[in-house]
């Protein structure tokens, strides 16, 4: 069983951009910014905005955080929206989800402008990326694409069994392995919540990527040996073993199932940080305008 690293891949990635940071600033170009707009005060989303602010100083990037409180109405956001996509110095920006409920999510994705969309959640993204165009890849299935690719795990005629519909994670990366290219060229089967044979199915892949948000959820019975496993689940679950209360707990019941596996990926560790990294390299690619020029 061989142990995906996400964190020591991520790292390495970040190195790679920061060298070529520094090609753009020594040929006279500006450092690449990106921008989050944070509303409210969730835990979980306000340790993953420093986690960007973070890597952003990292690799050598501007970054903007754009603090709002909860009570916010929607047409104040829907306004910094239009005020990030008009600012040159902006190369990409998120807005954090969830958002209150007040406000629609739907209604701001699509208020960013496509060109700067670096979690490649608007639907002019959603779109080029399911017929194969260039495009701003939805951070975590790039992040799960990069990882399979440096670990060369092959796809090419595989059996992917993807466990989770979302628009952020299950169907784009359902997409992507299944387009012709490498990694790709897979056989994908989506399993989700009405799915009512997912042990049947999973039984039958050579990938199984767990993307439901329920701990635990794969076991070891629903695996077959040889499997590679991506985990993408990160649910914080109480702890009285962590000084913090909690722990995050992959879909995978990890000590179970790692010894059947060829690959696996680790909760924390595994496909978090290539989420990560997989936004600056969104980032640089909108800074050089790679996707729309």
């Amino acid at each position: 069983m061989i142990l995906i690293d996400g964190k020591e891949t991520a790292t390495k990635i970040k190195l790679e951009i920061a060298e070529e940071v520094k090609k753009i600033i020594a040929s006279g170009g500006k450092k690449p910014h990106l921008a989050a707009v944070l509303v409210g005060t969730d835990g979980g989303s306000e340790t993953y905005v420093n986690y960007k602010v973070k890597d952003c100083e990292q690799v050598g990037f501007g970054s903007s955080l754009i603090r709002f409180d909860e009570n916010i109405s929607e047409q104040v956001l829907l306004d910094k929206v239009k005020e990030l996509n008009e600012d040159p110095e902006i190369d990409g920006f998120i807005v954090q989800l969830p958002l209150p409920d007040h406000i629609a999510e739907s209604k701001v994705i699509e208020a960013i402008d496509p060109s700067k969309d670096v979690d490649g959640f608007h639907p002019v993204n959603a779109g080029r990326l399911m017929i194969g165009m260039p495009c701003f890849q939805s951070a975590t299935p790039a992040g799960i694409v990069e990882l399979i690719d440096r670990y060369n795990i092959e796809t090419s005629g595989k059996h992917c069994v993807i466990i989770g519909r979302s628009n952020i994670v299950g169907k784009p990366i359902a997409s992507l392995l299944a387009q012709k290219r490498s990694p790709g060229n897979c056989t994908v089967t989506v399993c989700h919540s009405r799915t009512t044979n997912i042990k049947e199915l999973t039984l039958q892949a050579d990938i199984i990527i767990a993307a439901m948000g329920y701990p635990g959820f794969l076991t070891e019975d629903m695996v077959p040996e040889g499997a590679v496993i991506i985990d993408v689940g990160t649910t914080r679950v109480k702890s009285d073993q962590t000084k913090s209360g909690f722990k995050l707990k992959g879909d995978v019941d990890f000590e179970a199932v790692a010894p059947k596996c060829s690959y696996i990926t680790p909760v924390p560790g595994g496909i978090g940080p290539m989420t990560r990294v997989s936004l600056l390299l969104n980032t640089l690619k909108a800074a050089k305008k790679e996707v729309y020029s």
